[in-house]
């Protein structure tokens, strides 16, 4: 997120989630006003993660995605374990700078769980 009043934003959902879980009163609603904020930085892959985010939150109630995994010596990856409260605040906080080139490959890491989670 490029702009303070995205960020700012941003900040306010991590701490609501941090406090009150993935399943917070109103959650989905932020997250969707994050996604305008991130379609008027013209930032496709932040909205489509957005989007994907809030639909999958909505589907599930949770959000047990598998987008993060280890290599071992061989390179053969491995689904990291992590729980849902941990996984939504890792992506939300990749978010936070999501010019970084190292984020932006997480993001879309996540972005490609997602799609293929839900469709």
């Amino acid at each position: 997120m490029r702009s303070a009043v995205a960020n700012n934003k941003l900040d306010a959902i991590i701490v609501k989630v941090e406090k009150n879980g993935i399943l917070s009163d109103g959650l989905i609603t932020e997250l969707k006003e994050l996604r305008e904020l991130a379609l008027k930085e013209v930032d496709p892959l932040v909205v489509k993660v957005l989007r994907l985010t809030y639909e999958y939150l909505e589907e599930r109630e949770a959000f047990d995605v598998q987008a993060q995994f280890e290599e071992d010596e061989e390179e053969n990856e491995y689904p990291i374990e992590i729980e849902d409260l941990d996984n939504l605040l890792y992506l939300l906080n990749l978010l936070k700078n999501a010019e970084h080139k190292i984020n932006r490959e997480e993001i879309k890491d996540y972005r490609t769980a997602l799609k293929l989670e839900l469709y």
